[in-house]
């Protein structure tokens, strides 16, 4: 169930591998004790249309989608992970944010090929 998502200013991704990015995420994240890694998913998007607050104009912010039921402590450990690989693949990007987003379990729905 877990799902990263990722946003980044448009014109990162000819200076930064973003297909190594996610596939360093899910690396990492895949070792997780709390995680089933087939049920993963990580995916990128750029963003031509932005405005940010600081220099350089450029930034990465990741999503981290989850259940209910992880505690505070795990969340933040998850969220850090998120933040050093950015980090480490991007040192020159002027905004690297991360925030987790608990998904309510009785609504959550999805559907998996047979």
């Amino acid at each position: 169930m877990p799902h990263i998502t990722l946003e980044f200013s448009a014109g990162l991704e000819k200076t930064h591998d973003f297909q190594a990015i996610c596939e360093q995420l899910y690396s990492e994240l895949a070792a997780h004790e709390v995680f089933d890694a087939p049920t993963l998913k990580i995916r990128a998007t750029s963003f031509p249309y932005f405005r940010i607050g600081t220099e350089p104009q450029t930034f990465i912010h990741a999503t981290l989608l989850l259940l209910q039921g992880r505690d505070e402590a795990t969340r933040a450990e998850l969220n850090a992970i998120i933040l050093n690989v950015l980090a480490a693949s991007a040192p020159t990007v002027g905004s690297i944010t991360v925030r987790d987003v608990e998904i309510d379990r009785a609504t959550y729905a999805k559907r998996l090929s047979a």
